[in-house]
């Protein structure tokens, strides 16, 4: 029998404005939800499954969406990790979910099934860009990840980027980011820096779970979930004792630079090569129609921008798909109003809201902007994008726009509570989209 944790949500308090990439150090045991430990919110209980590399096999589809129409609102909730939630749970489905998603493959270890967080270069191998396939990296990092007693350990919150080299994921902040380089090699990452030690490519997966379990000791007793809460003296050395873990291993590392790229690159929607499509979601809500078109046209990967790639269309049929996939209501080419849009779940989902963020975002809505929005309930800014965006945080006052670079926000402006003024506002912010 599994048992299933339910935790209450704290009620809201004030907090002051704090920047969109601020560290969070921990105060109590992890909070995080996943599929054997749900988190209660204002709309019911909530589940998040990983799934690696947003890689969706068909009988882990067809069991997510079962479980949504049984046992939650009706939706699958995308999230900026590629996995997925599902809201509106009641408080004893925790063991007859575990029990369909666990037959359907998507819990190959209890004990990880929280720490299963990887993000991957969506469109690896399907459109002839980046050094490398990551597949099998994707493959090799979840088998090791599971397999391992001290990853166990790891926070809900620490994530690993798989990154073709094309620079999409490398942008995203991840604790560890794994990226292919032309030839035979990787070069590793760890936290945000630009020193990278560069190893042959196969061993760059347990080089990766090597450095996750060098950070687990160096965040001992220092209260961090990730590196970028270690103390900065801490971080620093955190690259030099990984190579020297490396070496100790019989794997040589070559130290180097590598700088991060500043904007991640969020697949187009539309066609891929000759066999793939990039879709959008609006606000990253799929009902279970939607969910079920997209997931039985061919493979399917969910991308870290709340988005879908479908893989493996057959030859004639994108056309006819990319129409059927417009009618349902999902974003198909550049040139919807909502590319680049998202939003926290905001009232009545989440107790912390002060507004229902959504509904403000799709009331916003206009010509596709040059920068991604993302609008926020309150201060924590839940899944927010990395780079250069516009943020939209509501407040008791109204909503504050900022343009944020590098998740340093800039100068910010405050627009009361008028919908047209707001709309405005955030359509000025992001600039027009050059053509």
């Amino acid at each position: 029998m599994v048992t299933v944790c339910m935790l209450a949500a704290m009620s809201p308090t004030p907090q002051p404005p704090r920047p969109p990439g601020a560290a969070c150090v921990r105060s109590s045991g992890d909070a995080c939800p996943g599929t054997l430990r749900l988190h209660r919110a204002d709309d019911g209980a909530l589940a998040r499954i990983r799934i690696p590399g947003g890689v969706l096999a068909a009988e882990g589809a067809e069991a997510l969406r079962q479980a949504a129409e049984r046992f939650g609102d009706g939706e699958l909730h995308l999230t900026s990790r590629g996995n997925v939630q599902l809201r509106g749970l009641a408080e004893g489905d925790g063991p007859e979910l575990a029990a369909l998603l666990g037959d359907a493959g998507l819990m190959p270890s209890a004990r990880h099934e929280r720490v299963r967080n990887v993000v991957a270069s969506p469109l690896s191998g399907l459109d002839g860009r980046g050094a490398g396939d990551i597949g099998p990296w994707l493959a090799a990092l979840d088998r090791l990840v599971c397999g391992s007693d001290r990853a166990a350990a790891l926070s809900g919150r620490f994530l690993f980027a798989l990154d073709d080299g094309r620079g999409d994921v490398d942008a995203l902040g991840a604790d560890l980011t794994l990226i292919a380089r032309d030839g035979e090699g990787a070069s590793l990452r760890v936290g945000a820096v630009d020193t990278v030690l560069t190893v042959p490519a196969a061993e760059g997966p347990r080089a990766a779970l090597l450095a996750a379990e060098a950070f687990l000791d160096a965040a001992r007793d220092t209260g961090a979930w990730r590196l970028k809460d270690l103390p900065a003296e801490v971080a620093a050395a955190l690259p030099a004792e990984v190579s020297r873990r490396l070496g100790e291993a019989g794997t040589t590392a070559v130290t180097g630079r590598h700088p991060r790229p500043a904007t991640a690159l969020e697949p187009v929607p539309g066609p891929v090569g000759g066999s793939a499509l990039a879709v959008g979601v609006p606000l990253g809500r799929l009902s279970t129609a939607q969910w079920r078109l997209l997931t039985g046209a061919g493979g399917f990967r969910l991308t870290p921008w709340r988005g879908a790639v479908v893989t493996g269309v057959a030859p004639g049929r994108a056309h006819a798909l990319l129409g059927d996939l417009a009618a349902a209501g999902l974003i198909t080419g550049p040139g919807s109003g909502w590319s680049g849009v998202g939003a926290c779940v905001g009232r009545p989902g989440c107790a912390k809201s002060l507004a229902d963020v959504r509904a403000q975002a799709a009331a916003a809505v206009g010509p596709p902007g040059r920068l991604p929005v993302y609008w926020s309930g309150c201060e924590r800014r839940c899944g927010h994008p990395h780079g250069e965006w516009i943020d939209v945080v509501a407040t008791p006052t109204g909503h504050r726009i900022s343009h944020v670079r590098g998740d340093r926000p800039g100068t910010p402006v405050t627009v009361r509570d008028d919908p047209d003024a707001l709309a405005a506002a955030v359509a000025s912010a992001r600039g027009p989209r050059s053509t």
